[in-house]
């Protein structure tokens, strides 16, 4: 993905169906919604939705949890 998409052009059929391919794997191998919206030009409500539309399993928020005590 070295250009970024047009902000505002449909993504559809084939072409919707690659860089949904593409986002999964980058997503998979740690990069955040955020950092691939930056990196596509899109907004991060498409990415979710592209995302969600793949079948990924999203990740939680993160911040502080509380584990077991050592």
């Amino acid at each position: 993905m070295a250009e970024t998409l047009k902000k505002g052009t449909r993504v559809t059929g084939a072409e919707r169906d690659k860089l949904a391919t593409e986002l999964k794997r980058r997503y998979d191998s740690g990069e955040s919604i955020r950092a691939l919206a930056a990196a596509t030009g899109r907004s991060y409500g498409f990415i979710h939705r592209i995302l969600t539309e793949a079948g990924v399993n999203l990740r939680g928020r993160g911040g502080a949890t509380r584990g077991k005590r050592a």
